[in-house]
């Protein structure tokens, strides 16, 4: 969430930065301002009423002191006037600043002077690509075709027990999905992440405090008996245990990551996109969080990036990095850069990876501050990434490795699978 503070000082830079997202929020970063002055005004009235309430109660009691019951008791029908005016500039202030904060919650962040201009995924930048394309033999197929011929996942069954894009995971497709989690989970530990088991149910504090609410509210699985929601993804428990923290600096950087589900409602997901593992419902992804110093975060998202690459190396997969552009990145987003897996049977790039710098987006709705040397609190920067998603990378690991006799499993899978092909 945008600082009123910050408008203040940097509309038109605001303005100019939002318009990378196709936005004009002139009109809204004017009612915002317009709402905080009267907020001031409402402020200094009541302080006036205050202290003329403060003043008269001390001068009654010196009153009744000095015996003067008559007088004293002349001067009560004021107070209570003051009280019914604080009373209502109270009403009015809330009422205020829940129109600033409703407002606030419409801005998505600035993007980050290096996003490029753009609306559409086309306008994306390839900023680094790396590994050979494989060349399949004449007879390959796709990850749904080899997932059904080696009885490796059953998506006919998933919709059976729930729907479309639940897919049920059988024989060697449950040992390489849990193969695939356990090794992500021992890459990050070894980079120096702490591992975190989450709730995979959040409340509404949670989702407004890491931004999917109210933005992105619609794809979230809502229990409204009990008002929870079904995580997207791990960023939003992980990334909530610090909500209204106040952290030492010396504490930073916080480093977390976590195995969870995610659930995703996906709604308007249709055609040959999102057959098999392309888009579900229901995934498994690993989850990397980093809490910093606003002067490291840019040099942190980097080293993110460097995690996840050193992952798809060791996976040996082909896999491209995506600049985003303002049209096409997420609402909190400040700069993200998407990882993408080239897929051999389907020819085209397969998103994996979101990496992702909020600077402060997060921190100012989660109220997650950190006292600096100055013994001032600040607003800490938050970032996160998938490390990683296992939908299309086991997709990508399925067309990418198939021969003639088999599915060959890379040489980094295969202690945790205990087999180095599927036949």
């Amino acid at each position: 969430m945008l600082e009123v503070n910050r408008i203040r000082e940097q509309k038109e830079a605001i303005i100019t930065a939002l318009s990378k997202r196709g936005l004009q929020p002139q009109a809204t970063l004017d009612q915002i301002l317009a709402l905080d002055d009267r907020r001031k005004q409402i402020q200094a009235e009541s302080d006036v009423l205050l202290n003329e309430s403060n003043t008269i109660a001390k001068q009654i009691g010196e009153l009744f002191k000095q015996g003067k019951r008559e007088e004293a008791e002349a001067m009560k029908a004021r107070p209570v006037e003051l009280k019914e005016g604080i009373q209502a500039l109270k009403e009015e202030m809330n009422s205020v600043e829940n129109g600033i904060r409703d407002l606030l919650y419409t801005l998505p962040n600035t993007p980050h002077a290096s996003v490029p201009e753009g609306k559409t995924p086309e306008d994306n930048e390839v900023y680094f690509e790396e590994g050979e394309i494989p060349k399949l033999h004449d007879k390959a197929v796709p990850h749904w075709e080899l997932a059904s011929k080696y009885g490796l996942i059953d998506f006919e069954l998933g919709v059976k027990i729930t729907g479309a894009g639940f897919p049920v995971y059988t024989g060697k497709g449950a040992k390489i999905q849990r193969a695939l989690i356990a090794f992500f989970l021992d890459q990050a530990e070894k980079a120096g992440y702490v591992e975190i088991m989450p709730p995979l149910m959040v409340n509404e504090a949670s989702g407004y405090g890491t931004g999917q609410l109210p933005d992105k509210e619609g794809q979230m699985y809502h229990m409204q008996v009990d008002d929870l929601y079904m995580i997207p993804t791990a960023e939003v428990p992980i990334t909530n245990l610090f909500r209204d923290v106040i952290l030492s600096e010396e504490d930073l950087p916080v480093k977390r990551f976590g195995y969870t589900p995610c659930f995703r409602r996906e709604a308007g997901s249709y055609g040959k996109d999102v057959r098999g593992l392309n888009r579900l419902h229901q995934f498994d992804k690993v989850e990397i969080v980093v809490i910093d110093h606003p002067e490291r975060s840019y040099a942190t998202l980097q080293g993110m990036v460097a995690h996840v690459q050193g992952l798809l190396r060791k996976l040996e997969l082909p896999y491209r990095i995506l600049r985003l552009c303002g049209g096409d990145m997420g609402f909190t987003s400040a700069l993200t850069f998407d990882m993408e897996v080239y897929s051999a049977a389907q020819e085209r790039w397969l998103e994996t990876s979101s990496i992702s710098n909020f600077e402060t987006f997060q921190a100012n709705r989660l109220k997650l501050r950190y006292k600096g040397e100055d013994k001032k609190n600040h607003l800490a920067h938050t970032l996160n990434g998938s490390a990683l998603a296992l939908p299309r990378i086991l997709a990508a690991l399925l067309e990418n490795n198939q021969t003639p006799e088999g599915i060959r499993i890379p040489a980094a899978l295969v202690p945790y699978t205990g087999f180095d092909i599927i036949s």
